[in-house]
């Protein structure tokens, strides 16, 4: 069963400054620390994100939009996973790629990657908060509300599910937490519900060298169904990060002072955005990102984008082996509460994107549904982003994905 409240018609345009001359030189990005077991951590999630991305490629339609926080999603599961046992805890371990690492080292290194990606560029605005709400009258186990506290800064609160204004309050919180950029998740509070653990993540990052809205032009953008239709394309010559292979054509948009990125992949004229998505994977990505140079004149053109998503994301969670977690007879939640049956009645996914000369902005929310069981060189290089494409947006020091999404038709907000 899947949510679809999907594409706001408008697409907003995409990028870095037209003009690469600077008289005074640029901060470098700064460097974050990760521990070893913050490397591996920070790898299990990419190598979660891109599976999940893939498995939601599967369930929707080939011409939608899409875009997902893997952040978001294994924050919330995280949470969530501190109150899993047994067979449970197993299979989130095994979906989450948390194989080899204790709860431990998880929530240790959970807390260091937030710590980083919150403060590490002062040029852009990221936020993550998390929060844990329960029905009042439910009893829950201190231990796992304050490891939650202690390690994902969750705000922890009961709530009088029955109230008619319950609903609001949660949805509240998320609006307040997007900048208003998501402000509508929960529809209704099942009867059964017990506990929802959210995640709410922002973004706002202005591009290092941003585009010249002057010289934004109407340019034909080809459909995957063979028409073709005019969109506002940035356009920038710049020097960037480059990368092309028989497979793709990509660049580096940097935001800030470069700790953050955006990544665009292109399909190559004889190949499709499928082609990508089939060799789309950990190893691939990482080999891509390390095969990026320098190119000091690309010129680029760029759609604005913009649009929301939405997804439930119970069916791919499944796919990917977490479905004891919500088999209600089965599951095993026993360390939120032991002498309940507790079970994951839904994983609400919905995001945001807008993307202009400006910059980006973005937000996505994860909402964990806990309900109790009753019954030769050119002189220069045309990067032309003129037919559908992936993109994604990554703290480069730690590469961390926050974002990742496909683009098949770009739409004008204005």
């Amino acid at each position: 069963m899947k949510i679809k409240r999907f594409v706001i018609p408008a697409l907003l345009i995409l990028f870095l400054g037209y003009s690469c001359e600077k008289t005074d030189p640029e901060p470098d990005p700064n460097e974050i620390e990760l521990t070893q077991k913050g490397k591996v951590l920070v790898e299990a999630d990419n190598l979660f994100g891109i599976n999940l991305f893939k498995e939601v490629l599967q369930s929707e339609e080939p011409d939608e939009n899409v875009m997902i926080s893997p952040l978001s999603v294994s924050l919330a599961l995280a949470m969530t996973y501190n109150g899993a046992d047994g067979e449970t805890k197993e299979a989130m371990e095994k979906t989450l790629e948390l194989t080899g690492l204790t709860v431990d080292e998880i929530n240790t290194n959970y807390k260091l990657l937030i710590d980083a990606l919150v403060s590490v560029d002062p040029k852009v605005l990221l936020s993550i908060a998390n929060s844990i709400w329960y029905k009042h009258t439910f009893p829950v186990e201190q231990d796992f509300l304050t490891v939650n506290q202690n390690y994902y800064y969750a705000e922890v609160s009961p709530l009088d599910f029955l109230d008619p204004d319950a609903v609001n309050i949660i949805n509240n919180w998320i609006a307040d937490k997007t900048n208003d950029l998501i402000t509508k998740v929960l529809e209704r509070i099942p009867a059964d519900a017990v506990m929802y653990l959210i995640n709410a993540i922002y973004f706002k990052g202005i591009w290092k060298f941003e585009f010249d809205e002057a010289e934004t032009e109407e340019e034909p953008f080809y459909l995957s169904n063979g028409t073709t239709k005019d969109v506002p394309m940035m356009i920038q010559e710049a020097s960037v990060n480059y990368l092309s292979n028989d497979l793709i054509q990509a660049v580096e948009l940097l935001y800030g002072y470069g700790n953050y990125s955006m990544i665009i992949l292109l399909p190559q004229y004889n190949k499709t955005l499928d082609d990508i998505i089939n060799e789309l994977n950990n190893e691939n990505w990482n080999s891509w990102l390390g095969d990026f140079h320098k190119e000091e004149k690309v010129v680029i053109h760029l759609p604005r984008f913009k649009f929301e998503y939405e997804n439930l994301l119970n069916d791919e969670l499944i796919s990917m082996g977490m479905g004891i977690a919500f088999a209600p007879y089965n599951a095993d939640f026993s360390k939120i509460n032991p002498a309940r049956q507790l079970y994951i009645s839904r994983v609400i996914h919905k995001s945001f994107i807008e993307v202009n000369e400006e910059g980006t902005e973005a937000a996505a929310v994860t909402v964990v549904e806990i309900c109790e069981t009753t019954s030769g060189v050119p002189t220069y290089i045309t990067f032309n982003v003129n037919r559908p494409f992936l993109f994604a947006i990554r703290e480069k020091d730690t590469n961390t994905i926050i974002f990742i999404g496909r683009v098949m038709e770009p739409m004008d907000g204005e």
